[in-house]
């Protein structure tokens, strides 16, 4: 299902710039995501771990602060305070427009955000917090050398990641107020605690003091590796698996239908990217991309590999069910698969001789002590397996518009 974008009101009537990203299907769960101080709703840590999440079946709804991306109202204007404060607007609406959100998700100072929101959102029965600081007040740190100057001046302008701020005193005495250890020690929600031990923006010594206060159930892992903004795509996919996974544990994941359940396998695109598309299959949720390097998000297989994965598949458990089955010492096989295409007249064996046409090329190893014949035989099964039936027989597929 593509992308919502929408405005919700904040406490002051200002339109804050909303992302609500939906899986195929009834989503299992909501999920609402707090970005990082001064970044917004499209930050690269927040999309990706949103894409990831909505693959599992989860919806994400991500939105940008006051005064920031494309929200309304002036940044300057704003304190943890009123942070919170937009949070608690969010997940009202999504209340509203389709159900409270389930998991609460933070990212850095937005982690810290949702702890201090966690207990004016009732249905919400996980936190997730990701590189968070277990004071707020860790955030002066960024701008430390001016901090003097603030409270003397009452606002001055910094510059963060290259971009102009205005801070004003009254951000400073409401930062240091917030006693985020009651917060946690009054949580009564499931926690989750990622955080990567070489974090030099915010230590993991923050994480130690956020497990340490909250009370269980409480969870967590260590993102190795990892930088404090996700930058690398592979660590926001890891927090979006983790995630998913740990959430199922303490949520009713499972979907109220609202459609007869169809057979087959529905596609759709996102509308996230160029080429990415949403895959249901059953209980199953999936993403189809195309590779960075020619458009897409890279967020999932492209689709002549989910046709190698196809075949891959149904070649490796058909060995399996036919060695099993005679009883054959085969203790591992595993296949791999390259597509490409090729010259006709290259194709010894191929009927067609002009122009080009496409080559699969499949190596199956065979572990475990098997005699030549054995081999042999395995190797026959290979061909015989459905999907490669299905691959070299006459194909009628059949194209419609719905109804």
């Amino acid at each position: 299902m593509p992308s919502e974008r929408f405005d919700l009101p904040n406490a002051q009537g200002e339109r804050l710039s909303a992302l609500l990203d939906r899986p195929a299907g009834q989503p299992a769960a909501y999920a609402l995501f707090a970005h990082c101080f001064t970044c917004g709703k499209d930050v690269l840590a927040a999309k990706r771990i949103a894409e990831g999440l909505t693959a599992r079946g989860i919806a994400v709804l991500r939105f940008d602060f006051t005064g920031l991306g494309a929200s309304e109202g002036e940044f300057a204007n704003t304190t943890f305070s009123s942070n919170v404060a937009d949070l608690v607007a969010a997940a009202n609406h999504l209340r509203q427009l389709y159900r409270a959100p389930a998991i609460l998700i933070g990212h850095s100072l937005g982690g810290a955000a949702v702890l201090a929101a966690a207990a004016q959102v009732p249905e919400a029965r996980a936190v997730a917090t990701i590189a968070a600081p277990a004071d707020p007040g860790h955030v002066t740190g960024l701008f430390r050398q001016h901090v003097a100057d603030i409270h003397e001046k009452g606002e001055v302008e910094v510059a963060l990641a290259g971009r102009p701020f205005r801070i004003r005193k009254e951000f400073l005495d409401d930062i240091a107020e917030q006693k985020l250890q009651q917060c946690l020690a009054n949580l009564r929600k499931a926690l989750l605690v990622l955080h990567s031990p070489t974090d030099d923006l915010v230590g993991i010594e923050n994480a130690s003091a956020i497990f340490t206060a909250a009370k269980h159930p409480k969870s967590f892992v260590s993102l190795a590796d990892a930088d404090h903004l996700l930058s690398k795509r592979r660590d926001a996919v890891y927090v979006a698996e983790i995630i998913a996974a740990w959430s199922e544990r303490y949520l009713d994941m499972v979907p109220e239908p609202d459609m007869v359940p169809i057979e087959g396998v529905l596609v759709e695109e996102t509308r996230n990217g160029k080429f990415e598309q949403s895959i249901i299959a059953g209980p199953h949720r999936y993403l189809a991309d195309e590779p960075v390097s020619v458009g897409g998000n890279g967020s999932g297989p492209s689709p002549y590999e989910y046709l190698l994965a196809a075949l891959g598949a149904c070649t490796s458990m058909t060995i399996r069910l036919y060695a099993d089955l005679k009883k054959l010492p085969l203790d591992r096989v595993s296949v791999h698969l390259k597509h490409d295409k090729i010259h006709a007249v290259d194709c010894e064996n191929c009927e067609t001789k002009e122009g080009k046409i496409d080559r699969i090329d499949r190596v199956v190893t065979l572990r475990g002590d098997l005699n030549s014949e054995q081999r042999a035989k395995l190797m026959e099964i290979a061909d015989k397996c459905p999907v490669h039936r299905t691959l070299h027989s006459e194909i009628d597929v059949r194209t419609r518009e719905a109804a």
